[in-house]
C-alpha cells in the first residue's frame, strides 16, 4: 500500500464531511479513524475508489459517534440519512479546507499546528515533535483551533493570503524532529496549486522551490551556517531551480505582482549566477523597490540596504541602513557586514560580537560569534 495516499486524501476527505453538515473536531476524530482503518484494510484488500472508500467510513464513524452521544439526539435527526457507498464527488473542497484552517480568528501559530493536522494529514505526535514541544500542549493547541472553527461556515470566498502566509509560516521551520516542514510546507503548496489558479499561489511555490533547492548548501558538516556568498553551488538542486524558475515566469507573465512573486524573483537572480560575484544586483536592487511598494516592509527594506550595498557601494547600503530603526531583526548583523565591507573593521568586529547577543538561533549566534574572532584575531596582527 502507498503510505502516502490516505494522508494525500485526508483534506479532501475531511472536506466532504465538514460540507455535508459535520463540525470540525467531530469531522477529524472521524477521519482519523477512517485512515487508522485503511492502514489495517488496504494492504489486504485496496479499494477500487480510495477516497470515496475513506468518505464512506469516516462518515459512517461519524454517525456512529452522533448517535452515541445522547445530547446530539436533534443533530442526529438531520444526519441519519447516510449517502449510499459509491464514487466520492468530484467537487473538490480542499481548498476550503485551506481557508478553514487559515480562519482570522486563529493564532499563527494555531493556524499552522490545525494546517499541518487536518491538511496536511500529520498526526500531533509528529507536530509536536517538529516544534519541539510536548505532545499534550500540540494536542490543547490543536483542540482550541479545532473548536474555534467549528461553527465557521463558508458563506464567502476565504482569504487567499492569509492561507499562503500559514504556508510559509511552515516553511520557515524548515526541519526538526521526524517530520520536514520545508518539504511538508511544499507538498502543501502544490496541493493549493492545483486547487486554484492564482499567480500569489504560483509565486509562493516557485520561492519554496529556489530556497529548497540551496538546502544542503546552506550548512557546513559541523552544522555550521554557509553564508549564500561562500556556498558550493554545485550542491544546488538545478532541477528544483528549474522548475521555480519556470513557475515564476509563467506566473509573472500574467501580471498580476504580488509580493511572493516578488521575492521568488529575487531568489531566481540569486540561483541564476554562476558565482557570488556575478550576482546581479542591480536588478535585485529593483525587485527589492517593488518589494517595498507592496508591502512597505522595513525587513524587506533591510533587505534592500544589503543589496544597495553591494549593487552601489558599502557606503550607499549604510546610507540606507541609517534610514532604519536600529531595533529590526539582523539590523546589527547587517551593519557588520556592510562595515566590513568599507574597510572600517574595528567597527565591524565590536557589531559583530553584539549582533551575536541578539542572533535569535543557535547557529546564526555562533556565525557572527566567529566573524567577529575573525576580525578580532587579524587586527591583533
Amino acid at each position: 500500500m502507498d503510505e502516502l495516499l490516505p494522508r494525500s486524501l485526508t483534506p479532501s476527505v475531511l472536506a466532504v464531511l465538514v460540507r455535508r453538515g459535520a463540525d470540525f473536531a467531530a469531522a477529524e476524530d472521524a477521519v482519523q479513524d477512517a485512515l487508522v482503518e485503511a492502514v489495517r484494510v488496504w494492504p489486504q484488500e485496496a479499494p477500487r475508489d480510495p477516497k470515496g472508500w475513506l468518505v464512506t467510513v469516516a462518515w459512517r464513524r461519524f454517525l456512529d459517534a452522533t448517535r452515541a452521544d445522547a445530547s446530539r439526539r436533534r443533530r442526529e435527526d438531520r444526519l441519519d440519512e447516510e449517502p449510499a457507498p459509491g464514487p466520492a464527488p468530484a467537487v473538490d473542497d480542499t481548498l476550503q479546507l485551506y481557508f478553514l484552517c487559515a480562519h482570522p480568528s486563529l493564532t499563527p501559530s494555531s493556524a499552522v499546528a490545525l494546517t499541518l493536522r487536518a491538511v496536511g494529514g500529520l498526526t500531533t505526535r509528529q507536530i509536536a515533535r517538529a516544534y519541539l514541544v510536548p505532545e499534550a500542549t500540540m494536542a490543547q493547541r490543536i483542540s482550541r483551533a479545532k473548536r474555534t472553527v467549528s461553527g465557521v461556515r463558508f458563506d464567502r470566498a476565504g482569504d487567499v493570503s492569509t492561507v499562503l502566509r500559514v504556508l510559509y509560516l511552515v516553511f520557515n521551520e524548515g526541519y526538526s524532529g521526524d517530520v520536514d516542514l520545508a518539504a511538508e510546507a511544499i507538498r502543501l503548496t502544490r496541493q493549493l496549486a492545483a486547487a486554484i489558479d492564482h499567480p500569489e499561489v504560483a509565486g509562493l511555490l516557485a520561492l519554496m522551490l529556489l530556497h529548497h533547492a540551496r538546502r544542503v548548501s546552506r550548512t557546513a558538516p559541523d552544522g555550521s551556517l554557509v553564508p549564500l556568498a561562500e556556498q558550493d553551488r554545485g550542491l544546488w538542486d538545478t532541477g528544483m531551480i528549474a522548475e521555480g524558475v519556470a513557475i515564476l515566469q509563467a506566473a509573472l507573465a500574467r501580471d498580476r505582482l504580488g509580493e511572493f512573486q516578488a521575492q521568488a524573483a529575487v531568489a531566481a537572480l540569486h540561483a541564476d549566477a554562476p558565482t557570488a560575484g556575478e550576482t546581479d544586483w542591480v536588478q535585485i536592487v529593483e525587485w527589492y523597490d517593488e518589494l517595498v511598494g507592496l508591502t512597505d516592509s522595513p525587513v524587506v527594506r533591510l533587505n534592500r540596504a544589503v543589496a544597495v550595498g553591494e549593487a552601489d557601494g558599502p557606503r550607499a547600503g549604510l546610507a540606507e541602513l541609517a534610514e532604519l530603526s536600529d531595533a529590526l531583526p539582523r539590523h546589527t548583523a547587517v551593519a557588520a557586514y556592510l562595515h566590513e565591507r568599507d574597510g572600517d573593521l574595528p567597527t565591524a568586529a565590536r557589531l559583530y560580537a553584539e549582533a551575536a547577543h541578539k542572533a535569535p538561533t543557535l547557529a546564526e549566534r555562533d556565525h557572527l560569534t566567529r566573524q567577529a574572532a575573525r576580525l578580532n584575531a587579524g587586527l591583533r596582527r
